[in-house]
């Protein structure tokens, strides 16, 4: 199967849509830089209704290396987005070593100790060794949003869903008590849910992505 069709066009299309706040960009399996120079252009566009945020994900440092993902973030922020998100960080140096990314591509990375940055830095934890470190990782300086893959991680844990769940609200607290926003994904029949415990970025797709976004509208009183 190719790699979706990213274009400034369908960039557009989802700047005139007054439900979203944010749009995540997954080129995990697929980097593609043209991609995001295009979202980034569409959105911009002046028939946007708001400002929407881009975050790209970008492919693990353990596929590609070090060199490759730090040379990346730089990349991606210079076509025009907003963050990056780092999927599959296994531990507390490679969460280090992400952030490490961000600095050297001079992003002004907003987080608690820096109300006023403009940039996203966002890990994702899909590793039972790195749930265990979830609290120190939670604490290391200039990170934006930390999230649990739920879905990689009951891969990780042979299948356990309800373990993956534990790790993702485990991840959740540290998030809170930290001052970081927490992203997960969610759905129709558990956005009020999830919303409820505290997720401040919820992740939709599909079909049905509007009515979730309605639902989780209005449990956080928009």
């Amino acid at each position: 199967m190719p790699p979706p069709l990213y274009t400034v066009g369908g960039g557009e299309k989802l700047a005139m849509n007054p439900l979203y706040d944010y749009v995540f960009l997954n080129l995990e399996g697929a980097y593609d830089p043209a991609a995001v120079r295009a979202m980034s252009q569409g959105l911009h566009s002046p028939k946007a209704v708001s400002r929407k945020t881009l975050i790209v994900r970008i492919p693990p440092i353990s596929k590609d290396g070090e060199a490759a993902t730090r040379a990346r973030v730089k990349e991606i922020f210079d076509a025009g987005a907003d963050g990056v998100t780092i999927p599959h960080i296994r531990s507390l140096d490679e969460a280090k070593l992400a952030l490490s990314f961000f600095r050297d591509a001079k992003a002004n990375v907003w987080s608690p100790s820096n109300p006023k940055g403009d940039k996203i830095a966002m890990l994702m934890l899909e590793d039972p060794k790195a749930i265990e470190q979830r609290k120190d990782i939670a604490d290391l300086k200039g990170l934006s949003v930390l999230a649990c893959g739920i879905g990689s991680l009951a891969q990780a844990l042979g299948g356990d869903r309800a373990g993956a769940e534990a790790g993702t609200q485990q991840v959740l607290v540290e998030t809170r008590r930290a001052g970081l926003a927490n992203m997960l994904t969610a759905n129709s029949q558990d956005v009020d849910k999830r919303v409820k415990e505290g997720f401040l970025a919820l992740l939709m797709n599909g079909p049905t992505a509007d009515e979730a976004i309605k639902i989780g509208r209005a449990a956080a009183g928009r």
